[in-house]
């Protein structure tokens, strides 16, 4: 059974959906860019300096520019412009009651990350929270997931009771840096076959799936 469970945020626990393509939408009309909401899914989960240096070919300046804009948006409005996945309230309090630590590894600011869970009354269940830097520090999900494993005081030998869960390729890749087993979920916001590629020892479709996955894991 695995006794240390890592959660992504976006796309794993929450729908962000409408949040960050809003405020993406925001921030590149400051530069003159529009674009349509349903455009931007891609920008949930990966790193969002990474995502509008990618997309749309921002310079190093342009990019922290257009991040200062969406944040502008998001730090007031778009942080609660999402909701709960139906059953992650339900278990989360499962896992807990089993004696399992369970810690949050997002590419988010932290600070928001715990807003975000604070409003839907899902932090009590935490033990850890791990995001990245307003400054930019802790971005990459590999050093988000080692943090998260350092303050659970995980030890080398420990690593095969501990699952990292989240939908895209990042929280895969990031868990595979660590050495630590790694699930994927289809509900988010993967691509098809993103998951597999990225090296996912465990794949589900649905928060009832993942409940299940945890009756016999």
């Amino acid at each position: 059974m695995y006794q240390y469970i890592l959660f992504d945020l976006d796309g794993t626990l929450t729908d962000p959906k409408e949040g960050i393509t809003k405020c993406v939408q925001y921030a590149l009309k400051y530069f003159g860019i529009e674009a349509d909401t349903e455009d931007l899914v891609d920008f949930i989960g990966p790193p969002l300096l990474e995502s509008f240096q990618k997309y749309y070919h921002l310079d190093d300046e342009q990019g922290h520019m257009a991040l200062k804009k969406y944040r502008e948006r998001f730090s007031d409005i778009g942080i609660f412009e999402n909701g709960v996945y139906p059953g992650i309230a339900e278990l989360l309090p499962t896992l807990k009651a089993q004696g399992r630590k369970i810690a949050l590894a997002t590419s988010k600011p932290g600070v928001y990350a715990k807003r975000i869970l604070e409003r839907y009354e899902l932090l009590p269940y935490f033990d850890v929270v791990v995001g990245s830097e307003l400054d930019g520090r802790r971005t990459d999900k590999g050093e988000v997931i080692t943090e998260a494993l350092r303050q659970l005081e995980i030890q080398e030998k420990q690593k095969p009771e501990v699952l990292m869960i989240g939908d895209r390729l990042h929280d895969m890749v990031g868990a595979g840096k660590n050495q630590i087993d790694k699930l994927g979920v289809y509900y988010g916001y993967a691509h098809h076959g993103e998951l597999e590629s990225a090296g996912a020892d465990y794949i589900v479709h649905t928060v009832d799936e993942l409940t299940a996955f945890f009756e016999a894991h």
